[in-house]
């Protein structure tokens, strides 16, 4: 009996669904291990661009931007590679130095050992379009990000997925200078 019921359990799966329908089933299963953790690093999460000159906070500043949020939601099972997809928030600004009503941002993403060897990286651009406002956000997703497991013991777990701004070494330096742009509470 304990070898007839599965073998009538798959007779009336292949009865009742395609063969498709019966392999998205055994997908849906959960994960093998845990996601990896994602986020952006504090040092590039955020970028504020200045017009040539100085350093001015409230007369130099072009365009800012943060990242504001990063979502994962990653699939493997078995000893299959980890596929991941990202959301990543921005917030974006336009300073009165700005010229134009939309400016681009580049920023990237990495995914890595936990202990911090970089595995790949690639580069990403995001618009942001102001119109008449100041102020625009925007939701960027990445559909396919792959992390090669050498066998079914190596969880999730075991990676990062990190996000950041693509900054130049003068942003990077005004951002570890702890320096930061925000907009007066009362005006």
């Amino acid at each position: 009996m304990r070898i007839l019921l599965p073998i009538l359990t798959l007779a009336l799966l292949a009865g009742c669904s395609s063969t498709k329908d019966f392999a998205d089933a055994l997908d849906s299963r959960q994960n093998a291990g845990a996601c990896p953790p994602v986020g952006s690093i504090y040092d590039a999460a955020r970028v504020v661009q200045f017009s040539e000159g100085t350093e001015d906070l409230y007369s130099d500043i072009t365009y800012t931007g943060e990242i504001t949020d990063v979502r994962s939601f990653c699939r493997y099972a078995g000893d299959n590679p980890l596929t991941a997809e990202l959301e990543i928030d921005f917030a974006f600004g336009k300073g009165p130095a700005a010229t134009a009503s939309n400016h681009t941002f580049s920023y990237w993403v990495a995914v890595t050992r936990r202990n911090g060897k970089v595995l790949a990286k690639e580069y990403y651009t995001v618009s942001a379009d102001f119109g008449t406002s100041k102020l625009d956000g925007e939701t960027q997703k990445i559909d396919r990000i792959t992390i090669p497991r050498a066998d079914e013991s190596i969880a999730g777990s075991n990676f990062e997925i990190l996000v950041g701004f693509d900054l130049t070494d003068k942003e990077l330096e005004f951002n570890r200078a702890g320096k930061r742009f925000r907009m007066d509470a009362g005006s």
